[in-house]
Formats: structure tokens, C-alpha cells, sequence
């Protein structure tokens, strides 16, 4: 029972992130290590956090209402076929050809977010009024695709990533960003867990279910009350604590390779 108190504190804690800023992986994908290999713990935590994607989604379903479906379509294909390749790649690859540039893709996207209010006037896009440039857009579409392989390969700091390119976007401000951000990680976690029962069930199975079910349950109640929070936080505050969390998850991944 202290074990299952353990994962479900994880994977709660983990949701809440997700919906604030992403990064919720470390909670759960290092203490399920504790009980599994390293590609059932991936699986696994992919599988209990899902849910807990999913209502960060509908917590912020108000915010996603506003996004035009010309802008949120074209984003979603690219994270639903990026979450297949990279889930792909974590099935039937080693793992160490990624490792390597996870600490350089988060520290990336942190400074990319840190002078994003820049970037952003360098490129005129400044609210969802004003449709983002032709080029722009499909720079962002393509980020997303490279986005989502590696959000199906492992998942850690995508939630970075996506805020920094979606925010060049113009879409108006930080809680409408984070909203369509949420939706997208959904979309390549739910692609991910298809494909890690699909080839589980005809190879070595990759979810422990057993584990995966009840932090489903704390998963959602975490992302949930994390929508609703991210929602009432100042703009500002959130910005700098979205920061905060890409430095300190690309300081863990520069630790991790020491």
C-alpha cells in the first residue's frame, strides 16, 4: 500500500505540472524505475498520465474554445503522427540516441520562451486577431511534429517546448497558450499509449497495468485542479515559473549525463 501511495502521489503531482507547464514525467518515470525497467516504467507513466491530460484539456475548455480550428487542425496532425514515430522509436530502438539531446532541446526551449516576448515582435504576431505569418506558422507546425516524436520517445519538458514555439504564434496571452498546449500533449500521449499497448500485446508488454490503473485516478484529479489553477495565476508569475521549471529540468538532464 505504500508503494501505491508513493505512484499515486507521483502521478497527482505529476498532472498538476502537466497542466501548468509540463515536465510532470520526472515525477512519475523515476519513481516507477524504482519498480520497473526502464521501457515499462516509460510505458507505464505515459498510460497514467494520459487521463490526467485529458482534463487539463477539458479544464481549459474555455480557452481552447477560442482557438480557431485553422490553427488548432493543423497542430494536432502533426502531434498525433509525431506520437506514433516517437513511441516507435522507444519500442524498437536503443535509447541512447535521444538521451543526448534532451538537456540541449529543453535548455533550448527555455531561452526560446525566456525571450519570447521578443522573438514575437520581431515576427508580428502579437494576438490571435492577427493571423501569425504564413511562415511563422509552418515553422511551428514542423516544431511540432519534431515536438511530438519526441514526446512519444519520452515526454519529459515537451510541455517547454510547445509553450515556446506556440507562443510565437500570437495567441494573445499565457493561459490561451497553455490551454492549446495541453490539447496537444494529449493528442501525442494518447497516440503513444495505443502504440505501446498495440506492440505490447503482440510483443513484450510494455504497461504495467497494475500500476498504471490508480494513478490514472490521481493523474486526473492533478491535471484538473492544475487547469483550474493555471487559470487563476497571474500572467507574469506563471511566465517566470514556466522558466524556472526549463532551466531546472535541463540542469537535471546536464546532471544526469556528468
Amino acid at each position: 500500500m505504500q508503494d501505491y501511495a508513493i505512484l499515486c502521489l507521483a502521478a497527482f503531482a505529476a498532472g498538476m505540472q502537466n497542466s501548468l507547464a509540463g515536465g510532470g514525467t520526472l515525477y512519475t518515470f523515476p519513481t516507477l524505475q524504482r519498480y520497473l525497467g526502464d521501457i515499462m516504467a516509460n510505458g507505464t507513466s505515459t498510460v497514467a498520465l494520459v487521463p490526467g491530460s485529458i482534463a487539463g484539456a477539458w479544464g481549459f475548455r474555455s480557452e481552447v474554445r477560442q482557438t480557431p480550428r485553422k490553427i488548432l487542425l493543423p497542430l494536432a496532425l502533426p502531434s498525433l503522427a509525431g506520437g506514433v514515430v516517437g513511441t516507435l522509436l522507444v519500442v524498437k530502438l536503443p535509447p541512447s540516441y535521444f538521451q543526448a539531446m534532451v538537456p540541449w532541446l529543453i535548455l533550448t526551449a527555455t531561452l526560446l520562451f525566456l525571450f519570447q516576448p521578443t522573438i514575437a515582435r520581431m515576427s508580428g504576431s502579437h494576438d490571435l486577431s492577427h493571423e501569425p505569418r504564413p511562415v511563422v506558422f509552418v515553422a511551428v507546425v514542423f516544431f511540432q511534429f519534431l515536438v511530438a516524436i519526441y514526446g512519444g520517445y519520452f515526454g519529459a519538458g515537451i510541455g517547454i517546448l510547445m509553450l515556446s514555439s506556440l507562443s510565437l504564434m500570437g495567441l494573445g496571452n499565457i493561459h490561451r497558450v497553455n490551454a492549446l498546449k495541453t490539447v496537444l500533449a494529449a493528442c501525442i500521449n494518447v497516440m503513444s499509449v495505443l502504440v505501446f499497448w498495440t506492440d505490447g500485446y503482440f510483443d513484450e508488454p510494455w504497461i504495467a497495468w497494475h500500476f498504471a490503473l490508480p494513478m490514472m485516478v490521481t493523474a486526473i484529479i492533478g491535471g484538473y485542479l492544475g487547469a483550474r489553477m493555471a487559470r487563476r495565476m497571474n500572467r507574469a508569475l506563471l511566465r517566470w515559473l514556466i522558466i524556472a521549471i526549463g532551466f531546472c529540468l535541463a540542469a537535471y538532464y546536464f546532471g544526469k549525463r556528468a
